[in-house]
């Protein structure tokens, strides 16, 4: 044996002392906007405070506004780590938050959204609009050409996400997507049935 080595422990010898869990990110998708119900707004605060409590990442759209900005101030006042990411023509609009833990500015909102995603361990959609569903959208069919195996959420606050789930159900039907299209997603009712889901696809 090599004098100069020996003694030493193994580097590759298995250690009893737990390693960390690496920290879970999850990211939300959600309106800018409160929306006409305050279940929504209340929603989306449970979720803050749930990704609080679990210990993992927020990651979302830097936005102080809407849905956004109620998810967010919550996660944080709980002691939530975030990461906003947010393209540099909204940040005014989206009164862009500057108190993250981290906060990403983009040139557009595509890369936008792939920073969003590629800093994610999980997919939460929450009531919201166009920039919504195109972010779902786009996730969804990600997951269908298997270019991902990340779990995909809906919270359906008072039924918000059923046409939508119609809507994929007709796209099914009528021959434009695959079947197991509806496996991809999971459509949870509100915060208690999703924090279940959620710990367990994150464990």
């Amino acid at each position: 044996m090599n004098p100069a080595i020996r003694g030493q422990s193994n580097p590759f010898q298995k250690s009893d002392v737990p390693m960390p869990r690496p920290l879970r990110s999850v990211c939300v998708y959600c309106g800018s906007r409160p929306g006409a119900r305050p279940s929504y707004t209340e929603a989306a605060q449970a979720v803050g405070a749930l990704i609080a409590a679990e210990g993992w990442r927020l990651v979302y759209g830097a936005g102080d506004v809407g849905l956004m900005g109620e998810v967010a101030r919550t996660a944080q006042s709980a002691g939530a780590t975030t990461f906003g990411v947010i393209p540099t023509h909204l940040f005014r609009h989206e009164q862009g938050k500057r108190d993250l833990s981290t906060l990403v500015i983009t040139e557009t909102m595509h890369e936008r959204k792939k920073v969003m995603f590629m800093n994610s361990d999980a997919i939460l959609v929450l009531p919201g609009g166009a920039g919504t569903l195109d972010e779902f959208f786009e996730v969804l069919t990600w997951r269908q050409l298997d270019l991902h195996a990340r779990p995909i959420f809906l919270l359906d606050t008072e039924g918000y996400w059923q046409p939508l789930l119609r809507l994929m159900d007709h796209l099914i039907a009528e021959g434009f997507a695959p079947a197991e299209m509806r496996d991809f997603v999971t459509a949870v009712p509100d915060v208690a049935a999703l924090a279940p889901a959620l710990r367990a696809a994150l464990s």
